[in-house]
């Protein structure tokens, strides 16, 4: 008998992930104002650092609803196991 060994392409053919560009810009918009809330505690204004790092979780909290929104918009499930 003759197994058929199956190439490495059909073995690690996964779907190509769909790349939203919003991502990026959220990413750097966190960051930025991670940066702005530790030079403004560091200046001793604690209540706009304060301000500015609720202002990040916002922010990094829309990041994340946006990519896990395009998973779903292009029928992939994060939360599902394969």
């Amino acid at each position: 008998m003759v197994a058929i060994e199956p190439s490495l392409e059909d073995m690690y053919e996964e779907k190509k992930r769909v790349r939203n560009p919003l991502v990026p810009v959220g990413a750097l918009m966190t960051a930025g104002v991670l940066t702005a809330g530790l030079i403004s505690f560091r200046r001793g204004n604690s209540q706009l650092g304060q301000k500015l790092m609720r202002v990040r979780v916002a922010v990094q909290g829309a990041t994340v609803a946006l990519m896990v929104g395009t998973a779903f918009y292009y029928g992939d499930n994060p939360w599902k196991s394969q």
